[in-house]
């Protein structure tokens, strides 16, 4: 199994910070970077190949990876979305497809959170095609990714389009992706992404679900994390990392 971060994004609500700068290489801890977390969660749980998917500002992460690889003992491959800035992430994750067949932990390259999530997804691999983190317990609001689940714990729905009262959580950016899943997820993310070049990986998740996919929720129990979208974002991801 290797590792994933999916790293393409621009960042523009964090601007100026982000006018030069990928936003996955903001700090957050000193000198550690959104990145820098991602990488040592993955590495804490044992993989030591890690590909970024990379778009926005390329360069500055490729002259970066010599250190990154370095700090923390890793090897990584750098794979540039070439269509980062005008299409949506669904695209970006079927870049990566030609790995997938190796069993992928991904986790979102501007979502702080501590290894135990990914801790928490491996163990609760099974039967499943996909196992998505989900935190059943803050309050929902209308921009979450929120999800149904089916009594058996399958995912039936993945949207920001839900009443947050018909949620049973919301996902937070990490997956892991069963080896044999590989081709009908490539297949689920390339219908999706030729339907609407703007839909979300998560789109592709659903279609993997509708064709018949079992898409497993791990509920990752009380958990500090941040999705890094804005100024106050960044600001809470800073009291998040320094625990991390």
């Amino acid at each position: 199994m290797i590792g994933m971060v999916l790293a393409a994004g621009w960042g523009s609500r964090l601007a100026p910070l982000t006018d030069e700068l990928p936003k996955t290489l903001l700090e957050v801890d000193g000198d550690r970077t959104i990145l820098d977390v991602a990488i040592g969660n993955l590495r804490s749980v044992g993989l030591d190949e890690i590909v970024v998917v990379t778009g926005f500002r390329h360069d500055v992460l490729a002259d970066r990876r010599p250190a990154l690889e370095r700090d923390h003992g890793v090897r990584i491959e750098l794979l540039h979305n070439p269509k980062a800035l005008e299409w949506n992430n669904c695209y970006s994750l079927w870049c990566a497809r030609e790995h997938f067949a190796r069993g992928v932990l991904m986790a979102n390259g501007d979502t702080v959170h501590p290894a135990s999530v990914e801790e928490t997804l491996l163990a609760a691999r099974g039967d499943g095609d996909l196992v998505i983190a989900v935190d059943q317990e803050h309050e929902l609001a209308d921009e979450e990714m929120k999800v149904q689940v089916s009594p058996e714990g399958l995912l039936t729905r993945i949207t920001k389009q839900m009443d947050p009262a018909a949620a049973a959580g919301e996902y937070i950016g990490v997956t892991l992706i069963e080896p044999h899943a590989a081709d009908a997820l490539a297949a689920a993310l390339q219908a999706t992404f030729e339907r609407d070049p703007q839909l979300y990986y998560e789109d592709g998740f659903q279609e993997l679900a509708d064709r018949g996919g079992r898409v497993r929720i791990a509920p990752i129990g009380v958990v500090d994390w941040v999705e890094v979208d804005d100024h106050a974002d960044l600001a809470r991801a800073r009291e998040v990392a320094c625990r991390c």
